[in-house]
């Protein structure tokens, strides 16, 4: 299988303030397929694995393939994803972390 190449991954996982909003989250991400500075995009649940590496305590995640950093930036400062913040993000969760890379 080959390696992506040119490709910047935005991976984003969520920790609800209460975890019966999880339906809402969900839609609030999904409001985000259609910006399309987005090459690839994948909304999820923690996937029931076990082993003592993985950290299942999240309630959602995102990730996002960009074709360029530059794509990310302009993603960051879309309207759809100004809207995604404002109004779900920060008045669902508790905690958000977010980790960017790069091919090397």
């Amino acid at each position: 299988m080959p390696l992506l190449q040119n490709t910047f991954v935005h991976h984003v996982h969520f920790w609800l303030n209460d975890k019966a909003d999880l339906a809402k989250l969900i839609e609030g991400l999904n409001i985000l397929v259609p910006i399309t500075h987005i090459r690839d995009i994948h909304i999820g649940v923690h996937a029931g694995t076990t082993r003592s590496v993985i950290d299942g305590s999240y309630d959602a995640s995102l990730l996002i393939l960009f074709d360029s950093a530059e794509a990310q930036e302009a993603y960051q400062v879309d309207p759809i994803h100004e809207v995604f913040v404002v109004d779900y993000a920060k008045p669902l969760c508790a905690k958000i972390v977010v980790t960017d890379s790069v091919n090397v």
